[in-house]
């Protein structure tokens, strides 16, 4: 019984001495890894560009005509619409034609309008969709926004 005893205090006793070395000693130098060797080889300079060989300019993915985004922007407010609610917009996919949105608060197609922050108003198809809004190339052009921006417009519809 005495041992079980007496092994526990040796125990504490000799890593209270480890506290006592670290402070008379000073700090020690742990031993790490060895210096990686410098790089000797250079890699060939490869030249890039931001998309590539296959970029292609937004224009010419949008078959949209200028008469159409034209008519978009003219459309007047219908009666009986109601406010659906604000999201933020990101670029849809390019190859997909027209004037649309796709949002979670819409449930059925239908024809609807956005109107942005800046106050321009654009007639478009409202789609249902699921995760963040997404508008169409020729919206983001109609409008004047830059395909690179997150705009939140607010969305009207049936």
């Amino acid at each position: 019984m005495r041992q079980l005893v007496l092994i526990p205090v040796l125990a504490l006793a000799l890593s209270g001495c480890a506290l006592f070395e670290k402070q008379a000693g000073g700090p020690r130098s742990i031993p790490g890894p060895a210096e990686p060797a410098p790089v000797t080889e250079v890699a060939p300079a490869v030249a890039t560009t931001t998309m590539g060989a296959r970029a292609v300019r937004a224009e010419a993915l949008d078959k949209t005509t200028a008469a159409e985004k034209a008519a978009a922007l003219a459309a007047p407010a219908k009666g009986g619409e109601r406010e659906l609610g604000k999201v933020v917009v990101a670029l849809g996919p390019p190859a997909e034609q027209g004037i649309w949105l796709s949002s979670a608060l819409v449930k059925e197609r239908a024809q609807g309008r956005i109107v942005t922050a800046a106050g321009k108003s654009l007639a478009v198809e409202l789609r249902p969709g699921t995760g963040g809004a997404l508008l169409s190339l020729a919206a983001f052009q109609a409008l004047g926004l830059s395909l690179t921006a997150l705009p939140e417009v607010t969305v009207y519809g049936p």
